[in-house]
């Protein structure tokens, strides 16, 4: 109402309104990613289009999976059904998931073999994996992302898991994914999950249940990444009981009463320092 016609959060306004419904979908993606949630006013007002058509907008993008509606409004933050975009896990927890990477790299050593899941934690591994400082090394993932990172990596011998590609995940999945990795044996797994709690992680899609499984029966040794906000939580389904994994590595974010529940279920877990201002790390 204040400026309509200029640009500041006028870059939506009568411009939006004229720019067909996929380009319009697709920045109120962008900008329910970035901010994590809107109403369904505010939305209106920024592109300068109806209730009616927000709605059916955004009607289309809980269709196509990428963001959840709640009464009066949308988020792309996860619930117990629902994953979250990896767009915008990607820019979610940031530091958190660098201090428990970091932590997890003391596991690798040259001449390993290891797997990487589809997780944004496991990407913070891949990401010191290009500093080229532990090699030979034969890195096995279906995260697009991570192939992608270490695809021209001297030292690296990157296998990618192919199947059936999905773009909220920007990773193959599916049966062609699972019997890939079964034919394989690991040094090394790390992965991460959804939520944990009662000695149990659990994730919101049964189809990347399926791969998770895949991984951890196909590894040595399996490491459990996890930022704090993953921890007091549950999800659909069960992933697997935590005595699965040989360590779990959570940042110093988690809380007595998240720690206790691990103590409690006889967890091996080890706290990981963040090395980045806590303030502002969402």
């Amino acid at each position: 109402m204040s400026s309509s016609g200029n640009s500041g959060s006028g870059s939506g306004g009568n411009s939006s309104a004229q720019q067909g419904p996929a380009a319009r979908q697709a920045a109120m993606a962008e900008r329910v990613l970035a901010d994590g949630s809107a109403t369904a006013a505010e939305l209106a007002e920024h592109f300068g289009v109806s209730l009616m058509t927000i709605h059916r907008d955004l009607d289309e993008l809980e269709r196509q999976g990428i963001v959840r509606k709640f009464r009066g409004g949308v988020t792309a933050q996860p619930s117990g059904v629902f994953e979250s975009n990896v767009q915008y896990r990607l820019k979610t927890m940031r530091p958190q998931k660098a201090a428990v990477a970091e932590h997890a790299m003391k596991s690798i050593e040259p001449g390993m073999a290891i797997l990487l899941d589809d997780s944004t934690s496991t990407l913070e591994i891949a990401r010191r994996l290009r500093l080229g400082e532990i090699t030979p090394l034969t890195v096995v993932t279906n995260f697009l992302e991570a192939i992608n990172l270490l695809a021209d990596q001297r030292g690296i011998h990157l296998m990618a898991l192919g199947g059936d590609y999905d773009p909220l995940h920007s990773s193959f999945l599916g049966v062609s994914c699972v019997e890939a990795v079964q034919s394989l044996r690991v040094d090394v797994c790390f992965a991460s999950t959804s939520a944990v709690l009662g000695g149990h992680a659990y994730h919101q899609e049964q189809h990347i249940v399926s791969v998770k499984r895949a991984m951890l029966d196909s590894a040595a040794r399996n490491v459990l990444l996890l930022d704090h906000t993953k921890l007091g939580r549950v999800a659909l389904h069960r992933v697997a009981p935590l005595s699965r994994f040989d360590l779990v590595l959570v940042d110093d974010d988690a809380s007595a009463e998240a720690l206790r529940d691990l103590d409690e279920h006889k967890v091996r877990y080890e706290v990981c320092t963040t090395n980045a201002p806590k303030a502002g790390s969402e």
